[in-house]
């Protein structure tokens, strides 16, 4: 695969975020008025936790810096110390690799399902050895990993099951919350997410024993990773906004897919099952042609930039990482084309005018039918 792709155009359609929210600015002056968004600790942290752990029906939540660090604290929270192996995706967010190597641990890849852009479990047998301590899933692009089969096989073979949920906050899985069905959950703040404070995560448990680990490698005479008290602040009111943000998302993807079909046979978009209700962060499509030709993306994307029309791309994935940085028992066929073929439409024109997603995705379709043509 090619590194080199088109470079957006600054010009055309720009949809930012965070997005006027007059309830954040509500948070931030009174915050700065009672003097709390300069403490070390005070209530709009207490509050966030409490939040949190209502939402999530999850009894300890150990807020820090960022999502990245979340996933180290989670797995060092399950007990992942140096020398062990951790399972996750060969598509996924490459802090999620890097968080593994910075305990020590070895990542273990496995392939992704392709209509999920998520882990198969079906791989996951091939992938066990006595040194797997846990198991890593992130439900990525509007996807949504099979968690009861996961949580079978991780409990089989005794495994900790960490749940990336940085990019659907509220999904559903099989109608459970998406972060309760393993043994912590982890969430970012970062300024492109649903909630965002610029930076900043969370770890969601309900075993004590999890907490208090977390707690120990945090101290270092105060909290190394701290998520201050402003950043609480202003994530509360979007907490609180959250389940209506994310039907209203939901109602525009479902917009923007429906003419996305027209496109036919040159587009496959991620899966929605009946039972699961993604939060969408990002919405995935796969480019047929690009997964046996990656330039066709790259053809593809020149056109679209070119016109402002607002597609990305995906992570490049780990199926070229090297047998010196992490064990690959199985091949990564799914991970290898998707990280040359995801074509992506992001959060923030789903709160923009109505018509914006519907519209990008007409645009997306006449395209790939120029190109076709």
């Amino acid at each position: 695969m090619s590194d080199s792709l088109p470079q957006p155009s600054t010009e055309g359609e720009q949809y930012p975020w965070p997005c006027p929210d007059k309830a954040v600015l509500s948070a931030l002056q009174a915050a700065f008025e009672d003097g709390s968004w300069g403490t070390y600790h005070g209530p709009h942290g207490e509050r966030l936790s409490a939040s949190l752990a209502r939402e999530f029906q999850l009894e300890h939540v150990a807020l820090c810096c960022s999502g990245t660090i979340a996933v180290e604290l989670a797995l060092r929270g399950c007990g992942v110390v140096e020398g062990d192996e951790v399972i996750l995706a060969g598509y996924d967010f490459p802090g999620n690799f890097r968080a593994i190597e910075a305990i020590g641990a070895r990542p273990v890849l496995v392939d992704i399902e392709p209509h999920s852009w998520a882990i198969d479990p079906s791989q996951l047998e091939d992938a066990a050895s006595p040194a797997v301590k846990a198991i890593l899933v992130s439900h990525l692009h509007g996807g949504l990993a099979d968690m009861k089969s996961i949580c079978q096989i991780a409990a089989k073979h005794g495994w900790a099951v960490v749940e990336d949920v940085c990019q659907q906050p509220g999904a559903t899985v099989a109608d459970k919350v998406a972060g309760t069905w393993g043994h912590a959950a982890v969430l970012s703040f970062g300024g492109s997410k649903l909630m965002t404070a610029g930076r900043g995560g969370a770890v969601l448990t309900g075993d004590a024993a999890i907490r208090q680990r977390i707690a120990v490698y945090q101290d270092r005479g105060n909290d190394a990773f701290p998520l201050s008290e402003i950043q609480a602040a202003v994530l509360l009111p979007q907490l609180s906004l959250l389940t209506e943000r994310n039907v209203l998302r939901r109602r525009r993807i479902n917009q923007a897919r429906e003419i996305g079909e027209q496109a036919g046979q040159m587009l496959r978009p991620v899966t929605i099952t009946p039972g699961d209700e993604p939060a969408f962060y990002k919405h995935a499509w796969s480019y047929l042609p690009a997964e046996s030709c990656p330039e066709e993306r790259g053809r593809l994307l020149e056109k679209l930039w070119r016109e402002g029309v607002p597609i990305d791309v995906g992570f490049r994935g780990f199926a070229k990482r090297t047998e010196r940085r992490c064990r690959k028992p199985v091949p990564l066929v799914w991970s290898d084309r998707y990280a040359h073929s995801t074509l992506l439409l992001h959060h923030p024109i789903l709160l923009a005018d109505e018509r914006a997603a519907a519209s990008s995705a007409r645009r997306l379709v006449d395209c790939i039918q120029s190109l076709m043509a």
